[in-house]
């Protein structure tokens, strides 16, 4: 079936559902049965026999991705569980001084903690929270700090778990390998990077606008601390453990360290090659499992000798940790199977696809606005990023080829963007509704004051791409995008008073 127009039907048909129901695992489920339909002429048994051997296949072929991620996950509940998250949260609550102070370090916190979003926002609003009351930040402010420091910082993060999810969504024949194609779509992340720029003009100068104004001015008349708290079980986040700070953030290098050598050794590097060789060359999902077990067991001997939690609580965290990274791996195995009815030995969407942008080479200049508006409209609806790129990816992969990588890595990183975007927009986002709740903010509220924002990084990152397409430059767009967040902030500045400044702190 090379090159036949009906192999356009599955992604389509998944995004579609996605954008009607809300609900991306019906989505690429249907959408996957579509196109297993289509290649085995209808034929249910061979439909089901045919999706058991792409499964089979392509997450055998990602095994190490699903272990990293289960390894991640328990050790995310294990330090959470460890009392170094509360432990460094009193620490700030008696150092930090002034309310600027107070969401800068908010932020930073955020970026530093960037190995999966759900732990940063578990981490950041836990810690931060009763610091930034100390000072009457309104909680709405203290969610989107939480939220504009969560997926961003994770999708330009080579040791992360989305990371791992963007170059497992590449094609099983893909010509090129999927962790340095991300490596390549990190500075043409526009949202990413210009929604990072675009919160801390916002911290420093204090000037809030629209609803988030709103709510800031309301704060500091009458501040307000939700009745409400929709996920009990955050509130409760490591009572019961003995940690101290070293025991937040020496696990978390020890991840950074041993994922990086594992890069590196993976990729030659002790055989003599250089780093930069290592880097494009090495394996990274293995890397990642390398690392991963490393910090685990990093993590067990220097909690359990020391007492900081009881074996019971480090065992504990195993199941929990697992539970928590299911849906992630569920979404994943979808996507997979999606790219696997899509490739070369099924319906080769790549072919049909890629006859036609040869036939119409123009196109191309189009491709990076359309993917970051598609992205941002697929995650707004299904409030997932990683079902977004897991179904947009392939596609740009069956565009493009290693002869054009300007142009892949662009889109890839337009698609990025417009995920994680449409994704800070989204109400039923995990990240959005785990950022409302790590502030124990109303999650509507911040939905809606964080919105205004959201638009105006997302208006600066599409015309970003406009250029990237026009001059098929990716660096053009990064000047491009960066220069009308800049004119963004004028215009706020020169628009808004500065409203987030005060009162002093509460004793």
């Amino acid at each position: 079936m090379d090159h036949a127009v009906l192999s356009v039907v599955p992604p389509v048909v998944a995004i579609i559902l996605a954008l009607l129901t809300k609900e991306v695992y019906v989505s690429l489920l249907l959408g996957i049965f579509c196109g297993l339909l289509i290649y085995t002429d209808f034929s249910l048994t061979g439909s089901v026999l045919t999706m058991i051997e792409i499964m089979d296949d392509k997450i055998g072929g990602n095994i190490n991705i699903l272990i990293f991620l289960v390894i991640l996950g328990i050790l995310v509940a294990v330090i959470t569980q460890s009392g170094a998250v509360r432990v460094y949260g009193e620490w700030a609550l008696e150092s930090i001084k002034g309310k600027r102070n107070a969401m800068l370090v908010t932020a930073l916190l955020g970026i530093v903690i960037f190995i999966d979003d759900y732990f940063n926002c578990l981490t950041v609003g836990t810690v931060m929270r009763p610091v930034t009351d100390k000072f009457k930040i309104a909680r709405t402010k203290l969610a989107y700090i939480i939220d504009a420091t969560a997926a961003p910082i994770c999708i330009i993060a080579p040791v992360s778990s989305w990371a791992a999810a963007v170059g497992s969504s590449l094609p099983e024949d893909s010509p090129i390998d999927g962790f340095s194609l991300f490596l390549q779509t990190i500075p043409f992340n526009l949202y990413a990077l210009l929604t990072l720029l675009f919160l801390f003009f916002i911290i420093w100068t204090g000037r809030d606008f629209s609803a988030m104004a709103k709510s800031v001015l309301a704060n500091k008349e009458h501040f307000e601390v939700p009745v409400e708290y929709h996920d009990t079980e955050l509130a409760t986040v490591g009572k019961g453990g003995n940690g101290k700070i070293i025991d937040l953030f020496l696990p978390l290098a020890a991840l950074i360290a041993a994922s990086v050598y594992g890069m590196l050794y993976t990729g030659g590097f002790e055989e003599g090659k250089s780093i930069a060789e290592a880097f494009a060359n090495c394996d990274s999902s293995k890397s990642l499992v390398f690392g991963s077990f490393v910090a685990l067991t990093f993590t067990a001997f220097l909690y359990l000798p020391r007492r900081v939690m009881k074996f019971e609580e480090f065992c504990a965290g195993f199941s929990a940790g697992f539970k928590a990274m299911t849906p992630a791996i569920f979404i994943l195995c979808l996507a997979w199977t999606l790219s696997g009815i899509e490739s070369e030995k099924y319906l080769n969407l790549g072919g049909y696809v890629g006859g036609i942008v040869d036939a119409h080479s123009s196109l191309t200049t189009f491709l990076p606005p359309i993917f970051f508006l598609v992205a941002m409209a697929l995650a707004f609806a299904t409030g997932t990023s990683w079902g977004t790129f897991g179904i947009l990816i392939p596609i740009a992969v069956a565009i493009f080829d290693v002869n054009n990588l300007p142009m892949l890595s662009i889109c890839v990183a337009a698609i990025l963007s417009g995920a994680v975007g449409g994704d800070h927009a989204s109400p039923i986002s995990d990240t959005t509704i785990l950022a409302s709740a790590g502030a124990e903010c109303h999650h509507l509220d911040h939905v809606r004051t964080q919105l205004p924002y959201v638009l105006t990084v997302a208006a600066a990152s599409l015309i970003g791409y406009v250029a990237d397409g026009i001059t098929q430059n990716g660096w053009v767009g990064l000047a491009v995008g960066s220069l009308c967040i800049v004119l963004a902030m004028i215009f706020v500045v020169s628009k808004f008073p500065a409203v987030d400044e005060g009162p002093k702190p509460t004793n």
